[in-house]
């Protein structure tokens, strides 16, 4: 089945682009998760307004890229959260914190689709997330989460 990304996937794809999936995986995940729809001979439009905004928002260059990795690498990122005496933290940390953190920090304003959290950060300390700036540029971030 053609499906029209309207959401990064990974491993399958960015907003945007038309994937073939199987029929269960694009009813059952894909289209239940707001993720992708159906393609159709009228989605091209859709398909070009996704990748118009997905441009907008994208960084532009390279370059650009690799400086804003080297300035989010060098650096250790602060993230305030509610916690208990013993450090659990009520709740987690989600990328909207990580990216606001980063801005507050004086950092770029970074997409929150864009930061990827490998473990559900649940206690304070030192934790990672990563961060896709370009297609061909990943930054690993530094968090030191503090009760807040």
């Amino acid at each position: 089945m053609k499906v029209i990304l309207t959401h990064e996937v990974t491993g399958l794809g960015a907003a945007g682009d038309v994937a073939d999936v199987k029929d269960g995986y694009a009813r059952n995940f894909l289209f239940r998760r707001g993720l992708a729809v159906a393609w159709s001979k009228g989605g091209q439009a859709q398909v070009d307004a996704i990748a118009r905004g997905r441009e907008t928002r994208a960084v532009k260059s390279l370059e650009e890229a690799q400086s804003i990795k080297g300035n989010l690498e060098n650096g250790t990122v602060t993230v305030s959260a509610h916690a208990g005496a013993s450090g659990r933290l009520f709740g987690a940390v989600s990328s909207s914190d990580v990216a606001a953190a980063v801005k507050a920090a004086g950092g770029p304003e970074l997409d929150r689709r864009k930061i990827e959290i490998p473990t559900p950060i649940k206690s304070t300390g030192t934790h990672s997330a990563t961060v896709r700036l370009h297609p061909d540029v990943v930054a690993n971030l530094t968090l030191e989460v503090v009760a807040g």
